[in-house]
């Protein structure tokens, strides 16, 4: 059975990992190795489909492939997505999650709730998620990602 403290430590890793991207952005090309290592670990794209809704996409909304991500991440001149601006070099300074709850099963888990996402200046973005995570030889890995700023009236 899956449990709430490996969900935490995953997400802790998924937030650092997104702070981290953002702190290698003058350095383009360990930014994009660490980019790709950050997907490879947090995602499941080897297993099959993942189905990623990234926050701020218009156009194209859904991005079911690791270069459609990596694109959201980090843009660049080689971004797949014309409108990416690449979300984790904005850069943040810390991420952090607020669970609304869990389901927990043997092979996979879903959390959903806030993120909060602070920049340079202490801004602080709020963000709803969801994520469904897989386990993958003992890993768990996200295969279901969606983000959305709250709605408002």
């Amino acid at each position: 059975m899956i449990t709430k403290e490996q969900v935490l430590k995953v997400q802790q890793e998924w937030g650092n990992g997104v702070v981290k991207i953002g702190a290698l952005k003058e350095d383009r090309k360990e930014c994009i190795a660490f980019a790709s290592k950050f997907l490879d670990d947090r995602y499941a794209f080897e297993a099959g489909n993942v189905l990623f809704k990234p926050t701020k996409c218009e156009k194209e909304q859904f991005r079911p492939t690791k270069l459609e991500s990596l694109s959201y991440f980090i843009a660049g001149e080689d971004r797949v997505c014309d409108e990416d601006k690449g979300f984790a070099i904005q850069p943040w300074f810390k991420v952090r999650f607020e669970n609304t709850g869990f389901i927990l099963e043997e092979k996979r888990a879903i959390s959903m709730g806030n993120y909060f996402f602070t920049d340079l200046d202490g801004n602080e973005a709020k963000v709803e998620y969801t994520f469904g995570y897989k386990l993958i030889e003992s890993e768990l890995k996200i295969d279901v990602h969606h983000s959305s700023f709250p709605f408002e009236n």
